[in-house]
């Protein structure tokens, strides 16, 4: 995975150095184990879907960088100012490549952090998933307690998916399989496959901005900032609460929760990002921001 970033994005001797600190330090973090994941399309598979649709990423010189896509804040999307880029698709952010997962908050935010980037905010994914980004005064009612905030939210958000108006989990990497074990005998990482899609094997699961896999694949880590200094974005941020966004690969199968692109999770697993026991599993991963 490691070989493929700098191919591909061309991160440094230096970042891959940080990266692979970083995984040595798990037992788990990676694109699934190997002895139980049953991946749900091959990288090949991935790469003929994407020539047959005619796929052609735009690259943006504002983002430095590979595979990153401007949140704008104009009245349709790609218009207006952008201070922030998101990965177009789930770490590592290559085409065709496999979601990282069994990362915890905490983790994600250090691998963002290794190759120059951060972990994004909840806005922010949301933004970049409804074609565009919303000011932050409109997007938390910091000071309140976090349910209160989230029904604040939720109850006047636009419902939209990334691909359009009206809810089609087809469109996405939505049709994978739990392994049979897992939930039957436990969770973990001996039981649970990560049955994950390549990146961007659905040309359809796109955003208005051009951002795969908001829907379907892996669910994905984000700062929740409760309070104003803790927006990732901020200057010396100090982080909020974490939050997972997005819909997983079973959803065609069951569908555990809402997953429009502006819905905000209740506390599932709930603490601060960057406590060491933050939450990571099978079906779970993350892609970065970077501020502008």
């Amino acid at each position: 995975m490691i070989e493929r970033m700098r191919a591909v994005l061309g991160v440094t001797d230096e970042q891959v150095g940080k990266l692979r600190a970083i995984l040595d330090d798990s037992k788990i973090a990676g694109q699934g184990n190997p002895e139980v994941t049953t991946y749900a399309l091959t990288r090949k598979e991935c790469r003929e879907r994407r020539a047959a649709a005619g796929v052609a990423d735009e690259t943006f010189a504002a983002c430095g960088g590979p595979n990153m896509v401007p949140i704008t804040s104009g009245a349709k999307p790609g218009e207006g100012a952008a201070t922030v880029c998101i990965d177009r698709y789930e770490f590592p952010d290559v085409a065709c490549d496999h979601p990282m997962t069994w990362v915890s908050a905490r983790q994600a935010e250090e691998l963002c952090i290794a190759v120059g980037k951060r972990l994004c905010d909840a806005h922010e994914w949301e933004g970049a998933c409804a074609g565009k980004l919303l000011p932050v005064e409109e997007e938390y009612s910091f000071g309140r307690p976090r349910k209160e905030q989230k029904g604040l939210h939720n109850g006047s958000r636009e419902i939209r998916w990334a691909y359009g108006p009206t809810k089609d989990h087809t469109k996405c990497g939505t049709a994978s399989s739990k392994n049979e074990e897992c939930t039957t005998k436990g969770i973990g990482w001996k039981r649970c496959g990560s049955n994950t899609y390549p990146a961007g094997s659905f040309p359809e699961c796109k955003s208005p901005l051009g951002v795969y896999d908001q829907h379907g694949n892996a669910a994905e880590h984000m700062n929740l900032p409760l309070k104003a200094d803790q927006l990732a974005s901020f200057p010396d941020g100090k982080l909020g609460e974490t939050e997972m966004k997005g819909s997983w690969f079973i959803f065609q199968k069951y569908e555990a929760h809402d997953d429009d692109c502006r819905w905000r999770a209740p506390d599932w697993h709930a603490s601060k990002v960057m406590a060491h026991g933050s939450h990571g599993n099978y079906h779970l991963g993350f892609r970065c921001c970077k501020s502008l």
